[in-house]
């Protein structure tokens, strides 16, 4: 699919590797996702911390990330810690970092962006937090100032939360415009609210991850004329290739088989499986 495509590689956005304890428990909750979400949630990808980072790059991926994101206080600067660590010893791992809100979050996180954080995750429904707590403000403003994107899952699948949905990031966003939010799923299911989003602001982008699946289809699927909308901004460097590797119940190329039967086009394909991501995270310097 890389070689028919024209592609040198994948760069994949969308990708976790956590603390071994913490991938273990993540793993765990999605053995028990079941009765949460009303079906089976079988990963995939559960090998070796190593034999995970070799069927990456077996894939053809070449750029990806290691997003951990904190879901209550006193874990984010760990996580960080660790996630950094992990990208200097990984060749093609974007380095990672996240936040809560917290006491004493602005300075951890100018310390991670001093360590180089290039690429951050938050999880506003598995966090349970409000994206306007007045303690994010400042962190909001570093991340806007330093040109850090933050992959942000707020969309409302396939759980509803309390701060989900395009309305509470789309007020930090109108405090500061020019923060890089990547809406991760393509906030499914309010699919049009977060595209919006990405058309209204200059570095609001989408990333696909397990959008236009088989899996996401059955219980969003994709509304078919918001599919020139997301063409034009695929086009326009707004569209990201994500995958969710390695907690997807599936091979991950059927989210490459996905992208492909949308029919918008092989110049599509290759911005978003590639150029887009390469351009928004070109070396610095």
């Amino acid at each position: 699919m890389i070689e028919r495509w024209g592609l040198p590689g994948l760069a994949d956005v969308h990708t976790h590797f956590l603390p071994p304890r913490m991938q273990r428990r993540v793993w765990h909750h999605f053995d028990q996702a079941g009765p949460l979400i009303g079906r089976p949630w079988p990963i995939t990808y559960r090998g070796s911390e190593q034999e995970r980072v070799d069927t990456l790059r077996g894939l053809g991926v070449t750029m990806f990330s290691a997003l951990a994101y904190a879901h209550r206080p006193h874990m984010a600067a760990d996580l960080n810690d660790w996630t950094l660590a992990f990208a200097e010893r990984t060749p093609g791992c974007l380095p990672s970092a996240t936040f809560f809100p917290e006491a004493g979050v602005t300075a951890y996180a100018q310390e991670a962006l001093d360590r180089g954080a290039r690429i951050w995750k938050l999880h506003l429904q598995v966090g349970g937090f409000d994206p306007r707590d007045e303690q994010l403000e400042a962190v909001w403003g570093l991340l806007a100032e330093a040109g850090a994107p933050v992959v942000v899952h707020a969309g409302s699948g396939p759980v509803a939360a309390g701060f989900t949905g395009p309305g509470p990031i789309g007020e930090v966003l109108a405090r500061h415009p020019r923060l890089g939010v990547i809406i991760a799923h393509a906030g499914a299911p309010e699919y049009e609210g977060f595209l919006e989003l990405a058309e209204r602001y200059v570095n609001v982008r989408l990333d696909t991850t397990m959008a236009f699946t088989d899996f996401f289809e059955e219980m969003a699927p994709y509304p078919r004329e918001l599919r020139p909308r997301l063409r034009e901004l695929g086009l326009g460097g707004k569209v990201l290739l994500g995958s969710d590797f390695p907690n997807i119940p599936y091979p991950y190329e059927h989210q490459l088989e996905s992208l492909a039967r949308l029919e918008l086009g092989d110049d599509w394909l290759r911005a978003v499986c590639w150029a887009n991501a390469r351009a928004l995270f070109a070396p610095r310097g």
